[in-house]
């Protein structure tokens, strides 16, 4: 009977089992690049909503500070969403017939919340608290990237575990003192860099952190370290326990 395989066949065979070995991994792997894309974490896409919303012109055109809107971002886990009365403190005396804000005055008149597309959500079995993070002096623009550039608001970072834990493994790269008012608390001066901006809308007089923070980049890394390494001291920040697992997750 005739050899039906040559030798060389071994080879083919070997490299058959290879591929499918590895065509898990290699699976898996693409995968993970995918969800990675903007199209999966939806970084920089503007979401429609009921009413085209510019923080761009109401935090940095008109000064209005982000606390006016976000009245719990300093003393609890939400920043929250304004309510509608919030809105017509303004539009009941400007803008009242603008077709654009009819439903924040069909809204107001009904006493139904409008009802916003949220952009930022961090998953049911995480927890995390804008008040803390805002006490020790972590800037919007962290992870919201350049909120005061958008004209309809998106999504500004991926908010992967990854990324939270580049922040909480060495938090003295991304901690910071406002040079220019040393006697500031941390939590001041997340909200005086947009009074900067609100001053100067191009951020050319910035110090080098604010000026990443001001583009909206991934998380700014403070060439500071000493300064940073005395932060973490100063406001006893104990970085051993911010890459346990209960303090994001319950």
């Amino acid at each position: 009977m005739a050899q039906l395989f040559r030798p060389s066949h071994n080879n083919v065979a070997k490299l058959m089992v290879a591929i499918f070995a590895s065509a898990p991994f290699i699976l898996g792997l693409a995968i993970s690049q995918l969800t990675r894309q903007s199209t999966g974490t939806k970084v920089g896409v503007p979401l429609d909503q009921p009413v085209p919303f510019s923080h761009k012109h109401h935090a940095i055109e008109l000064g209005i500070d982000c606390r006016f809107c976000h009245t719990s971002v300093e003393t609890s886990a939400v920043a929250s969403v304004p309510p509608t009365q919030t809105c017509m403190t303004c539009h009941s005396q400007i803008w009242t017939n603008s077709p654009l804000l009819e439903p924040v005055r069909e809204s107001y008149r009904t006493g139904k919340p409008i009802q916003w597309a949220q952009v930022n959500k961090v998953p049911e079995f995480v927890f995390f608290n804008h008040s803390i993070h805002i006490d020790r002096g972590v800037n919007c623009n962290m992870c919201h990237g350049a909120i005061q550039k958008m004209q309809i608001t998106a999504k500004g970072q991926s908010l992967f575990m990854s990324w939270c834990l580049e922040c909480h493994r060495e938090p003295e790269k991304f901690l910071y003192k406002d040079k220019a008012n040393p006697q500031m608390s941390l939590r001041e001066q997340v909200f005086e860099f947009y009074k900067k901006l609100q001053r100067d809308d191009e951020g050319r007089d910035m110090m080098d952190i604010e000026q990443r923070m001001l583009h909206g980049d991934n998380l700014p890394t403070n060439k500071d370290i000493a300064m940073g390494e005395e932060l973490v001291k100063q406001y006893k920040v104990k970085k051993e326990q911010l890459t346990d697992c209960s303090i994001c997750h319950h």
